[in-house]
């Protein structure tokens, strides 16, 4: 079961970092072309924030099945002298929490925008910085904290 969902955690972060470009480019596109708030930028909105939280889902699943974090959880000062540890059992996590709670922030900061230029400056700030988390949070595979690109492929 761990490995299963380590890999659908794996492939959902291509599918929320493709759903982050897009958010973020139709928020940064609209705000400078002064075009009007339409249907698919709020979607793009939607779209993002619920990728962010499936992938928070299966982080969290994943989080009290991983052998690195009961490791790191046994001696956990011990655990933070250690990169890859340190990684999975506090920064990774953080990052995407906060990367879910910017991107909801985002979407709902919108609703409540009084003018469009207002929605599309507040969605691309708060979306790009959602963005810049998650891709600090991955694990790349030249890192020393890395997994593979796709389960499979790529192993470092």
């Amino acid at each position: 079961m761990y490995a299963v969902i380590k890999d659908t955690h794996n492939i959902v972060r291509w599918v929320v970092l493709l759903i982050g470009l897009w958010a973020v480019g139709r928020a940064w596109w609209g705000l400078f072309a002064r075009r009007a708030w339409g249907k698919w930028d709020r979607l793009a909105g939607v779209f993002f924030s619920s990728a962010l939280d499936v992938q928070l889902l299966l982080g969290v699943i994943l989080y009290f099945l991983s052998p690195l974090i009961k490791m790191a959880l046994q001696d956990f000062g011990a655990a933070m002298g250690t990169s890859g540890l340190r990684f999975y059992a506090v920064e990774h996590a953080a990052f995407a929490l906060l990367a879910a709670v910017l991107a909801h922030l985002g979407t709902r900061s919108t609703r409540k925008a009084p003018t469009t230029r207002t929605r599309f400056a507040r969605a691309a700030l708060l979306f790009s910085l959602a963005l810049v988390l998650i891709v600090l949070g991955i694990p790349w595979p030249w890192l020393d904290t890395g997994r593979s690109l796709l389960p499979g492929f790529l192993t470092p």
